[in-house]
């Protein structure tokens, strides 16, 4: 919370300084800015007035790899509108002039997060909400996912080898975890499936339970964390979801393989194509240990990083979880049952 209010002052500057010409900011002295949320790379605040209440979204780093990175956010949200299950984008400033990373202002949506126990099957309607926006490949500014499981292999290649550089590293995490992506090089040949039948669609990539806001009052359901959404294959989305490196990321709750195949069928039910509901288990079968094989790698990094050289915002939640998760028996849990070639 130090970044968070350190920044207040120039978010509240920028804020009151501007002309809003087309948003319901009835007088400067009327609005007041309140910290809200703050992740690794965005810090959130809340804007009200009397009449509106708004996010105002600071962004203080990227996982894209992009300098534009508040504008991708902005352009992806403004391509979901349809779909009902995503926070309206407003206003963005990717100029960087005032802010040295840009600021988007949004619809703010009162709730809480998704609970897995009691929120599975909403959870597989929004998933086909956003699946289902038709956006045409050549219309989308979004990083195209065209080799699917290369694009996770090569990630995890480079996430991984700030652990295996390092000397914090546990040697016996290191010989497993080489093991790992020397089967995924392999094991990725499989991406052909994804080619020769493409599903392609707007994918969030990042679905733990804090981005989802469930209003139970409103009965409603909202995905609110865009920031690193890619054009790419359902599979992703629903494979991160369930994972266990997605749900224990935040909650103690882990799906059996039961609760897995319930998921996916009421995501099909409310799917229109037959071809992909046809296909989901194929999809999802194959993506499975590469989704798997991102959240370890990811996790891998940042273990290392934040105990090293970390420049984004330190969360003490975050920390404990890669603590937890940075285990070689946590670790052998998940990837024994899909590599039966590894020694156990």
């Amino acid at each position: 919370m130090e970044l968070m209010q350190a920044m207040l002052p120039e978010v509240v500057a920028y804020i009151k300084k501007h002309p809003w010409d087309n948003l319901p900011f009835p007088k400067a002295a009327d609005i007041q800015i309140t910290p809200l949320a703050q992740g690794e790379y965005n810090l959130n605040y809340l804007l009200q007035t009397a009449h509106s209440t708004l996010v105002v979204r600071v962004n203080v780093g990227t996982q894209i790899d992009r300098d534009d990175q508040i504008l991708y956010e902005y352009q992806t949200l403004k391509l979901l509108e349809p779909s009902g299950v995503t926070p309206r984008a407003l206003f963005v400033d990717d100029s960087r002039q005032h802010l040295a990373n840009g600021i988007l202002l949004m619809q703010y949506l009162p709730g809480k997060p998704l609970d897995y126990a009691r929120d599975l099957d909403a959870a597989a309607w929004l998933f086909s909400r956003t699946h289902q926006v038709g956006v045409a490949k050549a219309d989308n500014h979004l990083i195209q996912e065209d080799a699917a499981l290369t694009l996770i292999y090569t990630e995890c290649q480079k996430l991984l080898q700030h652990y295996f550089e390092s000397e914090l590293a546990d040697p016996d995490i290191s010989a497993y975890l080489k093991e790992l992506i020397h089967w995924a090089d392999g094991a990725r040949q499989s991406e052909s499936y994804y080619q020769q039948d493409p599903w392609p669609c707007i994918i969030n990539t990042e679905v733990n339970s804090g981005n989802f806001i469930v209003n139970r009052v409103k009965n409603s359901i909202h995905l609110v964390d865009w920031e690193m959404p890619r054009w790419g294959d359902p599979s992703q989305d629903l494979c991160h979801f369930y994972s266990p490196l997605t749900t224990l990321w935040k909650t103690d709750f882990q799906m059996n393989q039961a609760q897995k195949r319930a998921f996916i069928q009421a995501y099909a039910r409310h799917i229109h194509d037959k071809h992909l509901q046809n296909t989901l288990m194929e999809r999802v079968r194959l993506r499975d240990p590469f989704v798997y094989l991102r959240g370890i790698s990811w996790s891998a990094m940042g273990w290392v990083a934040y105990q090293t050289d970390y420049a984004g915002v330190k969360n003490p939640d975050t920390w404990a979880t890669l603590q937890r998760y940075m285990d070689l028996k946590f670790i052998r849990q998940i990837f024994d049952p899909f590599l039966t070639s590894l020694s156990k």
